[in-house]
């Protein structure tokens, strides 16, 4: 009988060692990782390509090439493709971002041989079908009209153009013009061009024989990584307002923050646990003073967004347009009391180990720690970075914390706000 009056025994974690993967370099010369001994009979296999908004020859053109892959292959059209997934209980994901794109399969084991040779046919053999692409243009320009009148889309999106500048590709963003200019030919000349496999990441139920089905449908994808050079960009100045009124609106969306450092730099961790002291949990300053004791709100939280080249720091909240002046006098008092008052003692044992009880509790799900996998992978990290990052969160001092606070959220806080 299960005891509830006693307590569990309580015991501390020192290290967070991922678990054991494989690492397979395929026929191709692409590199799969691939986690097994999943007890459910499912799997999920993340296709990653060098296709992202940072590769673009037009605006608008990675991400219309992404989400068409899927409408239209030599051999099927759109609605077959959808419905032999769904036959087979298969779902396909496309997730167009900054710097990469994923394609996502998930499926049941037993399903694999069925949904594979589908799913490698979208990313090698997509005809991005033209009434399919008319019809894809249509609802992005509707959405992207809806969109254009939330508060807080617009206020990000201002928020990254003055990070980045308009002609950056992380401060860009696609605008009508920019669909209307898009044709069939342009999003084929990109994946021809640019659609180039780079990583695979395996996580699921897989025995010996379905690796090896696997391994050999993959290495089947051609290796053009090697001919997609990685332009630079610089950063530029952004002359649009950073306070936007909106006619009619009764919300104001808030945006401060700044560029800052990544995941490879020395004072991450102690970035990372200060961001969640600020604003990273429901516990958090932010939280308890501007919802719980001001009411000026219903959420708000802090961030930090890592790209492939380069990693910015967010504070974000919705409030009534008539309290936006004391929402951000506030934010700016708890960014001064971070910077300028040791945390105390308590209040550092708390976030800690909230924060890093959410990192062990991440390891329960697998497919979770793949992700993990790929991150280190993508960003070119160090194997033990988590385990690192673990222990520089658990072993902190907190004059370390006061000094990178002031080093790294004192200044050149940029604030956006529209409503």
């Amino acid at each position: 009988m299960l005891d509830r009056k006693t307590a569990p025994v309580h015991a501390e974690i020192n290290s967070f060692n991922l678990p054991s993967h494989e690492v397979i370099v395929l026929g191709n010369g692409i590199p799969m990782y691939t986690l097994r001994g999943v007890t459910q009979r499912v799997v999920k296999i993340e296709l990653i390509f060098k296709a992202g908004k940072w590769f673009e020859s037009k605006p608008g053109v990675s991400y219309f090439t992404a989400h068409m892959l899927e409408k239209g292959t030599p051999t099927k059209n759109s609605f077959e493709i959808a419905d032999h997934f769904e036959r087979h209980g298969a779902s396909f994901e496309v997730s167009p971002g900054f710097d990469f794109v994923s394609v996502t399969l998930y499926t049941l084991s037993k399903n694999i041989t069925n949904v594979l040779p589908l799913f490698l046919e979208l990313v090698t053999s997509s005809v991005f079908p033209k009434e399919e692409l008319k019809l894809q243009k249509e609802i992005f320009s509707q959405n992207l009209k809806v969109n254009n009148e939330k508060t807080s889309y617009v206020a990000s999106k201002l928020f990254r153009q003055h990070l980045f500048g308009n002609t950056h590709p992380y401060g860009n963003t696609i605008e009508e013009s920019d669909v209307h200019q898009l044709s069939r030919k342009d999003l084929s000349i990109f994946f021809s061009d640019h659609f180039s496999l780079i990583q695979v990441f395996v996580a699921g139920s897989i025995d010996e024989q379905l690796l090896t089905y696997l391994t050999s449908e993959i290495a089947v994808i051609s290796n053009a990584s090697a001919k997609v050079v990685s332009p630079t960009f610089a950063i530029s100045q952004n002359e649009s307002p950073r306070y936007l009124e909106k006619t009619g609106s009764i919300q104001s969306s808030i945006r401060l923050g700044k560029r800052t450092i990544s995941r490879n730099h020395k004072d991450y961790p102690a970035l990372v646990l200060i961001n969640h002291i600020l604003g990273g949990y429901f516990g958090s300053r932010l939280m308890k003073n501007i919802r719980e004791d001001k009411g000026l709100t219903y959420g708000i939280h802090s961030s930090i967004n890592n790209l492939k080249n380069d990693a910015f720091f967010v504070i974000a909240a919705d409030v009534n347009r008539g309290n936006k002046d004391e929402a951000i006098k506030e934010i700016k008092r708890e960014l001064n009391l971070l910077c300028n008052k040791i945390v105390s003692a308590q209040e550092l044992l708390t976030a800690r180990n909230h924060l890093l009880g959410g990192l062990q509790l991440e390891m329960t799900n697998p497919f979770s720690v793949i992700e993990k996998i790929k991150i280190i992978r993508l960003y070119g990290l160090d194997e033990s970075f988590y385990n690192n990052l673990f222990l520089g969160i658990l072993n902190l001092d907190i004059n370390i914390l006061q000094r990178v606070a002031i080093d790294y959220l004192s200044e050149e806080i940029i604030e956006v706000a529209v409503g």
